[in-house]
């Protein structure tokens, strides 16, 4: 049980929160501060189910009360990719639990497969995240020049981007076993923040270098549009009119599909980030370009879709991939095929909501993850809906510990998976936090 006392983390409101008129703004301290304790709550009750049933496994699966590995031995995914979270929630305890089994268990001289991208963000960002958070604990710096080492041995294709894959132990790069063997640009490309931060607190520049390869090589290529997303993949829905970003058909001709995967959620705040490079919106924008205020209009649009994605089935979760109405008589904007209505519980329309929240100041953003229960008759229009508690608790939720997967949003109740993705933990959590 977490108490009133544990929470000591609480994020700074922006110039502009609380809106005059917010449904929020009598109780805006006490709100945030209750918020903030489910938000801890929700996090030790998937932990704690891991813990019991699943400790040093790569997954865990709530329901059958047990682990699974990425890996033929496993390297602890699920732990070292929480070890932030736990830092940022001041979870003392649970945290010592942690580096006690990276300290003493953790052992990279797998004979096995792993994938380069997967451990790349998660366990070596999760290495590096925790040593950057602990006050440059040493153990983490250890353990992630081990590993980066190993994964460098993925990075001796003729061309210098990546293979998909790389054998730990033996350190040799692996080609992927699908599309012909091609590495994905968008996974190799990835991977410059942890291996260049890595260089910069080991003062070896070999991680630097072979990172820096990736995006010369990616330089040298022809390039037909430049970023021609607003050119060409940006369309808006009937008959609402939400911005959507579709996908080329991968058939050889320009035929756009109004498909979009909740991966592309994130694309709201990167949008925002780089329109602002990271600065609040009110400090900088006499000085936006207009390139800079289109992003940033557009940022805002796919947010609100992607919100309105949730918004837009029975059970108030997202599928992990919709389609539009193209047709000018269709009565709904948002299409949701059987194939496609799984949640897995991603977080990057989370990860959007805080980005905007916190560099343009707008609670709007902010709002969207207040239990419903906060708001008042007169202020429906605010569309709110916490997806924390009011949401992902009521059909995610495994009562004896975790949260799962689910069959099919659109559904109530939906099946549940028995499935726990690791950033669960980590993500969601940290935004949500």
């Amino acid at each position: 049980e977490v108490s009133n006392e544990d929470i000591d983390f609480i994020l700074p409101d922006s110039d502009i929160d609380p809106v005059p008129d917010s449904p929020v703004s009598v109780h805006n301290d006490l709100i945030w501060t209750e918020r903030q304790m489910k938000v801890k709550q929700a996090f030790k009750h998937a932990w704690d189910g891991y813990v019991r049933d699943a400790w040093g496994a790569d997954e865990y699966h709530p329901i059958s009360h047990s682990g699974s590995n990425l890996s033929r031995s496993g390297i602890g995914f699920t732990i070292v990719d929480s070890l932030d979270t736990l830092l940022i929630m001041d979870l003392k305890d649970e945290y010592e639990h942690a580096r006690n089994w990276v300290a003493n268990s953790l052992n990279f001289d797998i004979d096995g497969e792993v994938n380069v991208f997967e451990t790349t963000i998660r366990v070596l960002g999760g290495l590096l995240s925790a040593y950057h958070l602990s006050g440059n604990d040493t153990l983490y710096l250890t353990k992630a020049v081990d590993l980066g080492d190993r994964l460098l041995g993925a990075f001796s294709s003729p061309s210098g981007i990546p293979y998909a894959s790389v054998n730990l132990a033996t350190r040799e790069g692996i080609v992927a076993h699908f599309n012909g063997g091609a590495s994905s640009t968008s996974e190799a490309t990835t991977l410059q923040l942890e291996f260049k931060y890595l260089s910069y607190i080991s003062d070896n520049y070999v991680y630097w270098d072979k990172s820096q390869n990736i995006m010369l090589a990616i330089d040298d290529l022809k390039k037909y549009d430049g970023l021609g997303v607003k050119t060409h993949l940006i369309d808006r829905s009937h008959p609402s009119g939400l911005l959507y970003i579709g996908e080329l058909s991968g058939f050889g001709d320009d035929n756009i599909s109004p498909k979009m995967d909740h991966l592309v959620c994130f694309m709201g705040g990167n949008l925002v980030l780089g329109a602002t490079r990271g600065r609040k919106v009110h400090d900088i924008q006499e000085d936006m370009s207009d390139n800079d205020l289109e992003d940033l209009d557009i940022g805002k649009e796919l947010t609100k879709t992607c919100a309105e994605i949730y918004f837009s089935t029975n059970t108030g979760l997202a599928p992990e991939i919709a389609y539009f109405s193209t047709s000018e008589d269709a009565t709904t904007d948002i299409i949701i095929k059987p194939l496609d209505s799984h949640n897995l519980l991603r977080p990057e329309t989370v990860e959007s909501l805080f980005i905007l929240w916190r560099l343009t100041g707008d609670v709007q953003y902010r709002h969207v993850f207040i239990p419903n229960y906060y708001c008042l008759p007169d202020k429906s229009s605010y569309r709110i809906t916490f997806i924390l508690s009011g949401t992902f608790e009521k059909y995610a939720r495994v009562d004896e510990g975790g949260y799962t997967s689910l069959d099919d949003v659109t559904v109530v109740p939906p099946e549940r998976r028995d499935k726990m993705e690791t950033f669960w933990l980590v993500i969601k959590f940290s935004f949500l936090s």
